[in-house]
C-alpha cells in the first residue's frame, strides 16, 4: 500500500474529515499494515468474550471488553486494563464488530492520555448487507486478514 507515514497521514486526514477527536481512522487492511510497520503498535479488540469465542479472534490482539456479555453493561475497568496492557506512548488501534464500540474506546483512550489512538472502521465483521447479515461487506474477516475461530 504505502509507507507508514502515508498510512498515518491518510488516517489523520480521514479522522479530521469525520470530525473525530482522536488521531485517526483506518480501514482493516490499513490497520493491519500499520500494525506490521509501526514498532510497538498495539491492536486492542474491544468485543465481548462471547464474540471472541464464537465469532473469531485476531491473533496477537489485546482483548479488553468495552461492554460485558451477558448484560451489555460498560466495563468500568476498561481504562485501567488498557493502561496495564498498553503504554500510553504507543500507537494503539481499536477494533470491535462494526466500528462503533471501538470509536468509543478510542475516545476514552484519548481522554486517558493516549494521543495516538485510532479506530478501525468496519470492525471485525463489517456492515450489514441488505439481508441484515454481516461478513459480506467490509470488515477485518471479509478483507482476508489474520483471524482464528474461537
Amino acid at each position: 500500500m504505502g509507507t507508514l507515514t502515508d498510512l498515518l497521514n491518510l488516517a489523520h486526514t480521514r479522522a479530521r474529515g469525520l470530525s473525530l477527536p482522536y488521531a485517526g481512522a483506518l480501514t482493516p487492511a490499513e490497520a493491519n499494515e500499520v500494525w506490521q510497520l509501526a514498532p510497538g503498535a498495539r491492536l486492542v479488540d474491544v468485543r465481548t468474550r462471547a464474540e471472541w469465542d464464537w465469532v473469531g479472534r485476531i491473533p496477537g490482539a489485546i482483548e479488553i471488553e468495552w461492554m460485558s456479555y451477558p448484560g451489555n453493561k460498560p466495563n468500568p475497568g476498561f481504562t485501567a486494563q488498557l493502561k496495564r496492557e498498553v503504554d500510553p506512548e504507543s500507537l494503539v488501534m481499536f477494533v470491535c464488530r462494526s466500528g462503533a464500540r471501538s470509536d468509543m474506546a478510542a475516545r476514552a483512550a484519548l481522554e486517558a492520555g493516549y494521543l495516538e489512538a485510532f479506530n478501525v472502521l468496519e470492525g471485525f465483521e463489517g456492515d450489514k448487507d441488505a439481508s441484515g447479515h454481516r461478513n459480506r461487506i467490509g470488515g477485518w474477516r471479509h478483507a482476508g486478514l489474520p483471524w482464528v475461530q474461537g
